[in-house]
């Protein structure tokens, strides 16, 4: 997601109750993962638990991109939308 998607994020943070639960879970685990990194040392425990979190917001983030797609397919001539 750059730049140029923000149009079409804000109209789906607006009409999707599932883009808008995605962005909220992607915060959500940037938040803890922003809490790990602070962390000098991490126990094993703590190592698997972060990256299980990264998977999780990197599945989110892939999920969201596939909404932004299809929402700027459905609507060419939408800002970043790639119509002319």
């Amino acid at each position: 997601m750059d730049k140029r998607d923000e149009p079409i994020i804000k109209a789906l943070m607006r009409e999707s109750e599932e883009f808008r639960r995605e962005m909220e879970a992607h915060e959500r685990y940037e938040r803890i993962l922003q809490e790990f990194n602070r962390r000098p040392h991490l126990t094993p425990d703590e190592e698997m638990e972060r990256k299980k979190i990264q998977k999780l917001k990197l599945a989110g983030k892939d999920r969201m991109a596939r909404m932004i797609a299809a929402y700027r397919k459905a609507h060419p001539h939408t800002a970043g939308g790639g119509g002319s």
